[in-house]
């Protein structure tokens, strides 16, 4: 399973982050998949953000669920994180992620990383 990040490197206080997750080697609704979005800011640990399975149910983290939203196009095989209002405590690397483990993917040990996109916050 490979996955590739991409997205705007340089997004404005306020603003809306759309990322896009493009997975290859396998299909985004094969049973026990969970799709994952992970984030490390500068300096600090990964930061789990949310995760769409299988079946489309989507979980966020509690302290980023009422901005952000994790979505997937079966026809194109992606998954996409949108996070509004950004703030500059938002710039980080942000990784998609999967495992058929969501604890797995909680605990940051998904088997299946993308190479990471840089995001900063800034005016």
């Amino acid at each position: 399973v490979q996955l590739q990040e991409s997205g705007p490197g340089l997004v404005k206080p306020s603003q809306t982050l759309s990322l896009t997750c493009t997975v290859s080697g396998a299909s985004i609704t094969t049973k026990y998949y969970y799709w994952s979005w992970i984030r490390q800011p500068p300096g600090k640990g990964l930061e789990w953000i949310g995760y769409i399975g299988y079946s489309g149910s989507t979980y966020y983290s509690p302290s980023l669920k009422s901005r952000t939203s994790i979505s997937r196009d079966n026809a194109k095989n992606t998954v996409s994180l949108q996070m509004d209002v950004l703030k500059p405590e938002d710039t980080a690397d942000y990784y998609c992620a999967a495992d058929r483990s969501y604890q797995h993917i909680l605990a940051g040990r998904a088997d299946y990383w993308g190479q990471g996109t840089q995001v900063t916050v800034s005016s």
